[in-house]
């Protein structure tokens, strides 16, 4: 496993919050009711919500109420981004590769809190070229 540079875990949360605020300003003033979370993994909970089996990678992980299906009177709990540490330090290899990995799947994660389904981001990533 490639650890982050600077200290691991704080340094990997500071990749994340840099990819966050990279984000389009039209983007960022849109988002709401949403935290963007890091853990090392997924959880045995969320393995199974995503019935990820042994040896499967996952990223991150967006839970919650997209903004196209909220009413105007929306006023549920706040949806969860979770961007998972080990799963991509282990897979991006080098500290570039880390930082490049965690803007996408900061990326595709706000991609599912704005609506787009896991075709549409897909999509949308081999368009922009993730």
């Amino acid at each position: 496993m490639v650890e982050s540079k600077a200290g691991g875990r704080e340094y990997f949360i500071k990749l994340v919050s840099e990819a966050i605020d990279e984000l389009p300003s039209n983007v960022l003033e849109k988002m709401s009711n949403v935290a963007v979370v890091v853990e090392d993994e997924p959880s045995p909970e969320q393995r199974k919500t995503l019935k990820i089996r042994k040896g499967e990678t996952v990223f991150g992980l967006y839970e919650g109420i997209p903004q196209t299906e909220r009413g105007s009177m929306y006023q549920g709990l706040p949806d969860k981004i979770t961007i998972f540490r080990r799963p991509i330090e282990e897979v991006a290899g080098t500290e570039n590769g880390i930082k490049r990995m965690v803007r996408t799947t900061v990326w595709h994660e706000v991609a599912h809190h704005f609506g787009m389904e896991e075709d549409e981001v897909r999509e949308e990533e081999r368009r922009r070229g993730f």
